[in-house]
């Protein structure tokens, strides 16, 4: 029998250089969402992997939206989808980057730029795994696809569930290649609810005010603050999380080195953008708020806009609760799913360390798998402290580390026709 699991860890090892320059080369693509044009790093990811003999289906969900489908192996029951996106957020300020953010610039053990974390140097281990895969002849005794999306960043409807609700694609597990901690995959997140309203004011000349005129924005502020008693919602939480909730808040504790954990039980509360007013001498007449609150297990997305409903009337604010973007509840995939116990086993193999599974306090899109009944988890390299932020950047140690993860997880979930020992 051939021992497909250590070559395969010892040709990554060999081609690393191939690796780091895959990483290198997505983020030099400035794919950021807003615009969400993804059409050139999409044509990139389809020439790189037809070198390794994987055609591509493209499913178009928008003029610049492109959904890639690449599946290597032969059929049978099982079926793992590697899956990651293509879309970052905006550099932003690009004065206040170190080095340019669409560099790739490989520097003193990091990758630099933007989506170097969230998620392009994940999403590069996905496709040179599948590449690599496909290179040597594995004989996989599964189907495993490639499922790239152009679209996360701004809520993901033309992405994942595009495709997911259109039956173009279906599988029996899944692996997101988002951020997490090179020991602990994300086996659940919380819910969100995303709304955004508007307040109506009165004009008025500004030297009176406020005598003259009611000021949307003051009355904007009111509603801020009412909406942050959105933390003191009581979660009744199910007796299934409740041991994975406590084992998530030690994580954060003892891993991550912070004290985040009460996020696991709580709602919190983001004012994301107030845009207001017209004129600095002029009462605001108008002004639209957006926020994003995230979920725990035990709350109904929907109870959270009916108590910031409720909120805002306390306060005198009678306003359209518009939801946007995120919403949904809190899900999990249980640590007994055969993906799940795999993907953690080749962790603690190539790592030599123990490793777990954890929720997450984000959103992400394995929702959306969750509600197509197909077990999944998150499992890529990153720093997480830069994840959105200026100068991020992602260890290169993380990145071969969890493209071992990948192709091991890939072997032990599928097989391989030939018995390949492990």
């Amino acid at each position: 029998m051939t021992d497909w699991h250590r070559l395969i860890v010892e040709e990554i090892d060999k081609r690393q250089e191939e690796l780091i320059s895959l990483c290198s080369k997505l983020i030099q693509f400035p794919s950021e969402n807003p615009p969400g044009d993804s059409r050139p790093i999409s044509r990139f990811i389809i020439d790189y992997l037809k070198e390794a003999g994987i055609e591509t289906e493209i499913h178009e969900s928008g003029e610049q939206m492109w959904n890639l489908l690449s599946t290597i192996g032969s059929s049978s029951d099982k079926h793992l989808l590697f899956c990651g996106h293509t879309d970052v957020v905006p550099a932003g300020d690009l004065n206040r980057w170190e080095v340019p953010p669409f560099s790739g610039l490989v520097k003193d053990g990091y990758i630099h730029g933007r989506g170097a974390s969230d998620m392009k140097c994940g999403l590069a281990g996905l496709i040179f795994v599948t590449a690599l895969l496909s290179r040597m002849g594995v004989p996989l005794a599964g189907n495993l696809s490639l499922f790239i999306v152009p679209d996360e960043e701004t809520g993901g409807d033309l992405g994942v569930p595009w495709v997911l609700d259109r039956g173009l694609i279906t599988g029996t597990a899944a692996v997101i290649a988002e951020p997490s901690h090179p020991q602990n995959p994300t086996i659940g997140q919380k819910g969100s609810c995303w709304f955004e309203f508007t307040i109506e004011g009165t004009p008025g000349h500004g030297s009176l005010s406020p005598m003259v005129g009611e000021s949307a924005i003051v009355k904007a502020a009111k509603a801020i603050e009412a909406l942050q008693k959105l933390w003191e919602m009581k979660p009744q939480i199910p007796e299934e999380v409740q041991e994975i909730i406590e084992i998530s808040k030690k994580y954060v504790k003892e891993r991550e080195r912070t004290d985040f954990g009460a996020a696991f039980d709580h709602v919190t509360v983001n004012i994301g953008t107030i845009h207001g007013g017209t004129k600095a001498n002029v009462v605001a007449d108008r002004c639209t708020i957006q926020v994003d609150t995230r979920v725990p297990f035990g709350i109904d997305h929907r109870d959270v806009l009916r108590e910031a409903k409720r909120l805002l009337l306390e306060v005198g604010i009678d306003v359209e609760l518009r939801p946007f973007g995120f919403h949904g509840n809190a899900n999990w995939t249980p640590p007994t799913e055969d993906v799940v116990r795999l993907l953690v086993e080749s962790i603690s193999e190539v790592s030599g360390k123990e490793a777990y599974g954890v929720l997450q306090w984000a959103s992400s899109d394995a929702r959306h798998f969750r509600k197509h009944d197909i077990p999944v988890l998150q499992y890529g390299p990153a720093e997480l402290s830069g994840i959105h932020s200026f100068n991020e950047r992602a260890p290169i140690d993380q990145v071969i580390q969890s493209a071992k993860v990948y192709a091991l997880t890939a072997l032990k979930y599928l097989g391989t026709a030939d018995g390949g020992s492990r």
